[in-house]
């Protein structure tokens, strides 16, 4: 009895758990290199994916919609550039592409809408992310034009870890005032622990205008997403169901 009684409890605040970070979900595109300087390799690899990314835990992702590259103001898809990958089980995917010139690079993905029935709500997570190659420094706060996007206000490359980094939250092109902000470290080799759940998931608030701030504390990748409800449900066995916006940058923090 004693037994059935642990195994209930168990099983309870393994849920509990696991449900109170059922929101951090990430669309994640990670280049193998944020700053190409001279003599470096200008071939990026693109590590495209859907995770949790504190906790390692994977979530497949299908073929996005929409994947590219913005430069000098223009866009070019790199969606057949997609090779399927498995990491942990699930589906990922890797591209790769050479920079032939010098220039702020914004690699973004729009993804299939994903059903997530522990939320009763559908999740699209509009990612994008800034590479820069032999020392041009323009163009880095240019907008994709993304449905939900942030808009670096610091530029989103060349930082230390105890760095500020601020953003503006925009859908539809517009400041979403108070928007709420999760921010995650790609804990990549899962060295790093949190000691307790609420460590996992970093939650702030933009401003009135759309703005937030978050200092990092140490070097890495760190994700930050602006989550806002779509104005207009999707349908899901016959029913309306809520559409979770998310607009995703990562940005790179180097060490001291």
């Amino acid at each position: 009895m004693k037994r059935n009684v642990f195994l209930v409890l168990a099983t309870f605040m393994a849920l509990f758990f696991f449900a109170g970070n059922a929101l951090a979900h990430f669309g994640m595109i990670i280049p193998s290199d944020p700053m190409i300087c001279k003599g470096e390799n200008r071939v990026i690899t693109l590590d495209v994916r859907f995770w949790h990314p504190m906790e390692g835990i994977p979530m497949s992702l299908e073929k996005p919609v929409k994947f590219g590259v913005m430069a000098n103001g223009k866009k070019i898809s790199l969606l057949d550039s997609l090779q399927p990958v498995t990491v942990k089980g699930h589906k990922a995917w890797k591209a790769e592409y050479k920079v032939r010139r010098p220039g702020v690079y914004i690699f973004y993905m729009e993804p299939k809408p994903y059903w997530e029935p522990a939320e009763d709500k559908f999740i699209i997570h509009y990612t994008k992310t800034v590479v820069t190659a032999f020392g041009l420094d323009e163009g880095w706060d240019e907008e994709v034009g993304l449905k939900a996007e942030i808009v670096p206000l610091s530029r989103p490359y060349g930082l230390y870890a105890g760095n500020v980094f601020q953003g503006i939250v925009k859908v539809d092109g517009k400041p979403v005032p108070f928007a709420e902000v999760e921010v995650e470290y790609y804990n990549q080799d899962g060295k790093f622990h949190p000691p307790n759940e609420y460590m996992v998931t970093q939650t702030l608030k933009a401003d009135q205008n759309g703005v937030f701030t978050f200092g990092v504390p140490w070097s890495g990748w760190w994700g930050f997403a602006a989550l806002t409800t779509s104005k207009t449900p999707m349908k899901f066995q016959g029913k309306d169901k809520e559409v979770e916006l998310g607009a995703i940058i990562w940005v790179h923090f180097e060490k001291k």
